[in-house]
């Protein structure tokens, strides 16, 4: 009787360890990334999932096409999956006050 009751605990604390651990902070991260992508907008400077920079000239659906380099002639339709951080441009202006 005693063991299958700490059995029970034991699995009920497992369970409790995955969720606080595991599954609890991937869906902040989810929630995270729904904020980021849904508060995109033209104008932003992008860092997509593979290393390169650009700005948002346009946004659809779930594309946006962004413009890469500073000769303003390489702009690429892309995935807003394939977005891995955004900047604003007030972001940016702030930090070039502090730095002052």
């Amino acid at each position: 009787m005693n063991s299958s009751i700490s059995l029970v605990i034991w699995v009920v604390v497992l369970f409790a360890f995955m969720y606080f651990f595991m599954i609890r902070p991937q869906q902040k991260e989810q929630r995270e990334k729904t904020a980021m992508m849904s508060a995109l907008a033209i104008g932003d400077t992008i860092l997509t999932t593979s290393g390169f920079y650009g700005v948002i000239i346009a946004i659809q659906d779930d594309t946006v096409i962004v413009e890469f380099g500073s000769n303003k002639n390489c702009r690429i339709p892309m995935d807003k999956a394939a977005i891995a951080r955004v900047e604003k441009p007030e972001d940016a202006v702030k930090a070039e006050e502090k730095s002052k």
